[in-house]
């Protein structure tokens, strides 16, 4: 079973909670989102495997998860990048916090204090893992900026937010 970290609007913690009952009861707490860049500054991108609770087929950022209780945000980026990319993250850098509410069809809602991290990798090989990850790609900040205004319902809410404000 998996427990996020409940905060206030200041991100002081306040209790910790099984995942899916603080979706479920719409509850504010603690995630990061990791955008890793390469040196052409595209971002690579994932699509949501269909087993996610939510937001299954989307793409989106290239990782974004729940600290755990013991975990600092960078630390947690560092394995979960591990989990579903399969590549090592050494360092990422915290570049912008945000609380942010999304609403979805099977009744459950993402009302959290997001950690946006930014980090550069090179390499081509990647081998996302197969239970997190249906697809991957690498484009371009203003041809994904685009696309979302195209085609919005295929990119998950935070990412869609990530993007507008702008701060890459």
């Amino acid at each position: 079973m998996e427990y996020v970290i409940l905060v206030d609007e200041n991100d002081n913690k306040i209790w910790t909670m099984e995942k899916l009952e603080a979706h479920q009861r719409w509850l504010l707490h603690r995630c990061f989102s990791l955008f890793v860049f390469n040196d052409k500054w595209e971002l690579l991108l994932q699509q949501r495997d269909s087993g996610k609770y939510h937001c299954w087929g989307l793409w989106s950022n290239t990782v974004c998860s729940h600290q755990r209780d013991w975990e600092n945000t960078v630390k947690a980026a560092e394995r979960r990048v591990i989990e579903e990319m399969w590549f090592t993250c050494k360092n990422p850098k915290i570049v912008h916090e945000m609380i942010y509410r999304a609403e979805f069809d099977n009744g459950l809602i993402e009302h959290e204090y997001d950690y946006v991290l930014i980090w550069k990798y090179n390499w081509e090989d990647i081998k996302p893992n197969s239970e997190e990850v249906m697809d991957y790609k690498w484009i371009d900040l203003k041809d994904l900026k685009k696309d979302i205004e195209k085609n919005p319902e295929i990119y998950t809410p935070w990412i869609k937010i990530i993007i507008r404000k702008d701060i890459f």
